[in-house]
């Protein structure tokens, strides 16, 4: 059971076709992941990347995340404004103190403005202290719930559409894009909310003293406004190509690591290397295109700078001269402006961090917003109604199925499993056995054709298929919690009996700790066979009616295959199941054998019958008993004898 533990079970439905798994326990209860590889490899610029939301479709989801929260986002811009608001009482008392010095005041009366300065610094910092911790808490726990929703959603995505678009798509939004919206949110946030207060209430203080120093001031604003949106314009479409480039390399470098021993095998070190510096090369030269729009965007607040300083001295000069305004006056006024230097331009400055985030955020939200979970509706239908099939049954009709238009690679497929019945799935690579499994089992949806689960209503219950196949995980943590995943009400008792079910008991209990043993990684190792026999006690435990098996046993040497073949059969005693097999020695144990090739159900009966028939499964089989011999009289003791009919099917 990798990729997760069984966790679906089985529900009634009405009939409703089904093309879509439901993850919400409605895609097969997961006793595995991978089996044969179904996975495609497309060129790059042929990938369907995951969706990104539209900045409209983002904006709302913000509203969204927000509104649960009304109450800290309101108590936290309130201290902000207040901690402003006693902020800005510092530039009139220092302008109060010029004016004092300029009437040659004793110095005795700067002390009381001085004082008042003293404790207008002290009541700032403590009410901003508080309010940037009231947003940076309202921003975390906003983006807690959205990377939960993202990752209860990517967790339940189809394994097409990760495929299609690569798993360095998905892996670049679970790391880089959260990285980036958490840092944004932990320090952009509360500072652009800081200077954005700051900007509004010092217009306000500058028109209090006198509305010509705010007209003053506002020379500045055309310039910072054309800034803003060329910088804008600008930055949008460019962030968003730094993820997307920033997916495609994280997507090569985990086809060249993952594939790491193939590529020395084949001496394909020199493209891969290539690749590689390809398509980093493009993700640096465009962190280099950013760098160079934000130097050009730095030059420009100079100018607005410079242009609004000296328009409010002129504007000073002139009151002052005219007796309109004292010295003090006009000094507060030009303090004022120049406190807005730090605030104006760390707004404008957090749009680079707030178009990255933005970006990250579209990236997010994209992948948040898929739909939830439906009841499957087209393909693959559920169903326990009079008349129905009994109890466990899987009746698949003109089934068709293509990874990429016109390149089908099943072709109307009709099969029906009988309630308990054990149906091996053999055919040579490449004939379809794997993808057939995995529309049975709902991970895959059909093209064309339907299947149909029998199942009876069960209170609380999901999907009645588990998969398992032979690439197991074995998550990091006790091992009863690992087994627990199929069942998380399961008693010790009952952990031992699915464990003994499958002759792991012996071994869990010679663990350091036995079932409290911590597997995974930093932990004990597992053997092969022990992760095999680990996925089917989550079968077991699932109990679920309808089991699919993926070469299950592919993955252990002959002599612990044979042991794990007796473990699935006694999995799998009572439950419906359809097992892809590895060895032929497993195929004919089976109730029954269906033969795949080119995509189609070419034969199906018996051991004994399809041997007598001639056909295809007939020259399987002669050609793994030829091997088999062969090998047995050139090694009398092998010490890993030859596969029972190896047969991978890389769909």
């Amino acid at each position: 059971m990798t990729g997760g533990p069984v966790t679906g079970r089985a529900e009634a439905m009405t009939t409703a076709d089904h093309q879509v798994p439901d993850p919400a326990g409605g895609g097969p209860a997961d006793a595995t992941g991978g089996g044969e590889a179904d996975a495609r490899r497309t060129p790059e610029e042929g990938r369907e990347l995951l969706p990104v939301a539209a900045p409209a479709r983002t904006r709302a989801a913000v509203r969204e995340l927000l509104r649960p929260h009304r109450g800290l986002a309101l108590g936290g811009f309130a201290v902000m404004i207040a901690a402003t608001a006693v902020g800005l009482l510092t530039q009139p008392l220092l302008g109060h103190i010029v004016d004092l010095v300029a009437d040659r005041h004793p110095a005795g009366a700067l002390t009381l403005p001085a004082a008042l300065l003293v404790l207008v610094a002290l009541t700032q910092g403590g009410a901003t202290a508080l309010g940037l911790s009231l947003i940076s808490r309202l921003g975390e726990t906003a983006l807690a719930e959205l990377r939960e929703r993202f990752i209860e959603r990517a967790l339940r995505l189809p394994l097409e559409q990760v495929e299609k678009a690569g798993s360095g798509d998905l892996t670049a939004r679970v790391t880089g894009d959260v990285s980036q919206v958490s840092e944004a949110i932990r320090t952009a946030l509360p500072e652009l909310a800081r200077s954005l207060l700051a900007i509004v209430l010092t217009l306000g203080a500058l028109a209090v003293l006198d509305w010509r120093f705010l007209l003053a001031a506002l020379l500045a604003v055309p310039v910072q406004a054309h800034t803003a949106r060329w910088y804008v314009r600008n930055a949008v479409p460019l962030y968003a190509r730094q993820r997307v480039a920033a997916g495609a390399q994280q997507q090569q470098l985990l086809d060249t690591i993952g594939g790491a021993a193939t590529v020395r095998a084949f001496r394909l070190e020199a493209g891969h290397t290539e690749r590689v510096t390809r398509r980093s090369l493009s993700a640096v030269e465009l962190t280099m295109r950013g760098v160079r729009l934000v130097l050009r965007f730095y030059s420009r607040l100079h100018l607005a700078e410079y242009t609004g300083l000296a328009a409010v001295l002129v504007v000073g000069f002139l009151l002052v001269r005219d007796g309109s305004a004292s010295i003090g006056t006009a000094t507060a006024a030009a303090l004022y402006f120049h406190s807005l230097f730090g605030p104006v331009n760390s707004a404008l400055v957090l749009l680079d961090d707030a178009q990255s985030a933005g970006a990250s955020l579209s990236r997010l939200v994209g992948v948040a917003d898929q739909a939830e979970p439906e009841r499957p509706e087209r393909g693959h239908e559920q169903q326990r109604e009079p008349g129905a099939p009994p109890e466990g049954a899987v009746t698949v009709t003109g089934l068709g199925h293509a990874y990429e238009p016109g390149r089908p690679v099943l072709h109307d497929v009709d099969l029906t499993l009988r309630p308990g019945e054990r149906v091996a799935l053999v055919g040579a690579s490449g004939a379809g056995k794997t993808t057939l499994a995995k529309i049975i089992a709902g991970i895959h949806r059909p093209t064309t054709g339907s299947v149909r689960l029998a199942v009876s209503e069960r209170p609380g219950a999901g999907r009645a298929v588990a998969l398992v196949t032979q690439e197991v995980h074995v998550f990091a943590g006790p091992l009863a919690d690992d087994l627990r995943l199929a069942r998380p009400d399961a008693g010790d008792d009952d952990l031992r009996a699915a464990l003994a079910r499958v002759d792991a008991l012996a071994w869990a209990e010679a663990l350091p700790d036995g079932l409290r043993t911590i597997v995974g990684e930093g932990g004990h190792r597992l053997t092969a066979a022990q992760t095999q026999q680990l996925a089917l006690a989550r079968l077991v435990l699932a109990d679920l009616p309808i089991a699919v098996l993926d070469e299950a046993t592919a993955e252990a040497g002959s002599a612990g295959a044979r042991m794990l073949e007796k473990a699935t059969e006694r999995a799998v005693e009572g439950r419906t199941a359809l097992v892809v097999a590895h060895r032929l020695a497993q195929a004919a144990t089976a109730d029954r054998i269906v033969v795949m090739d080119g995509g189609r159900v070419v034969e199906s009966g018996g051991h004994d019958e399809l041997r007598a028939a001639g056909g295809r499964y007939a020259a399987l089989w002669g050609a793994w008993s030829e091997i088999r011999g062969t090998a047995h009289h050139q090694s009398p003791h092998p010490t890993n004898p030859p596969s029972d009919g190896n047969m991978k099917d890389p769909r």
